[in-house]
């Protein structure tokens, strides 16, 4: 009886290891380039844009506010008169509801006077000698008054009270980019200034006005 010869496998030779591995690394690279996306930032591919960013927001909502107050925006004595005769028909036909009171835009022509922390007292001919008019003019500008201006900007928007609020500290920043960059608030004293924005109606006898246009006119 022949006994059977069993020859056992040479292993590879290491030249072909080597060019397995080389085509394997290849075959991967080619797998991730093809999934591989070039993102443009601000695309819908940035992945930045998935989560909420306050100052896209401000970027792309204010020119839209900016319009819309300076479409609907009233003649400060206008609004004056309308307010004395009746408060509550007043702010119903040119504001916005909205928190302690409703936002109203206005536009006015006067002579700049005092000024005090963030603000520029603005003297307006025609206007009550009680009611003081305020210009927010920074470094610092306060409350939600450009965020709650439409009424098309809503809590539900937003994911959160913070996300909401970040909305309106948006707007705030980009008046100071567009609207009082190159204004020097403290060289102000004396200057006629053309002013339109919102402010929101607490007390009748003082507006503090948060700008969307400020025109420096002599």
């Amino acid at each position: 009886m022949t006994d059977s010869i069993k020859t056992a496998s040479s292993p590879p030779a290491p030249g072909r290891l080597r060019l397995v591995g080389a085509v394997a690394l290849l075959a991967l690279v080619a797998a991730m380039a093809y999934d591989t996306r070039v993102v443009t930032i601000g695309s819908e591919h940035d992945v930045r844009e998935q989560g909420f960013s306050a100052e896209a927001f401000g970027a792309k909502t204010f020119p839209e506010v900016k319009a819309d107050i300076e479409k609907r925006a009233v003649d400060a004595v206008e609004l004056a008169k309308a307010l004395a005769a009746d408060k509550q028909a007043a702010a119903a036909k040119y504001g916005v509801a909205g928190g302690t009171g409703p936002v109203i835009p206005v536009t006015f022509t006067g002579v700049v006077g005092e000024r005090k922390s963030n603000f520029n007292v603005v003297a307006v001919e025609g206007l009550p000698p009680e009611l003081t008019v305020r210009v927010q003019t920074g470094p610092a500008l306060n409350g939600t008054e450009l965020r709650d201006a439409t009424g098309t900007i809503s809590f539900g928007q937003f994911t959160n009270q913070i996300e909401y609020q970040d909305a309106g500290s948006a707007l705030n920043n980009e008046v100071k980019k567009q609207v009082l960059a190159g204004i020097d608030p403290n060289a102000l004293t004396g200057k006629t200034v053309t002013v339109t924005g919102v402010f929101r109606l607490v007390n009748p006898k003082s507006w503090i006005v948060t700008p969307v246009r400020f025109e420096v006119k002599g």
